[in-house]
């Protein structure tokens, strides 16, 4: 008989450096999570992504046991690495932080393109130019 999800967890870690420390491990410890498993699972599958924001889906299961699909980064941070600022604009309509040129923006689009729900590449595009908009990000032809 297959094992029965109990409960679906969505948070954000940083990629290989995952600790038990709060926001992960409180979250974790209520859904009887092994939490240092946990911990040591995921920093050896996001060595690659060292120091970037990291977003997680984890099953619980009834015997406690679990698992996890890890996501791409948000697009937001995505676009911040390009550009090279720390943070978006707090006033996107009236001040802008930088720009990003259409050839950056498919780079960002082709690497979120799993986690869109656009059916192409052109329709993944629109999407992340709409959240460079959002975050006083102007897109350069």
């Amino acid at each position: 008989m297959a094992k029965k999800v109990v409960k679906k967890i969505k948070v954000q870690a940083v990629g290989g450096k995952a600790t038990p420390a709060p926001p992960l491990g409180p979250v974790l410890g209520q859904a009887g999570i092994n939490i240092g498993e946990f911990v040591n699972q995921f920093n050896e599958q996001t060595r690659e992504r060292m120091g970037d924001i990291v977003p997680v889906e984890i099953n619980v299961y009834d015997d406690r046991s679990f698992d996890f699909i890890i996501k791409t980064s948000p697009a937001s941070r995505l676009i911040l690495k390009k550009i090279g600022k720390p943070k978006g604009s707090g006033k996107n309509a009236s001040s802008k932080i930088g720009t990003i040129t259409k050839a950056q923006v498919r780079e960002v689009a082709e690497e979120k393109m799993q986690d869109l729900s656009a059916n192409d590449i052109e329709a993944a595009m629109k999407i992340i130019e709409g959240t460079c908009r959002s975050m006083g990000v102007e897109v350069k032809g």
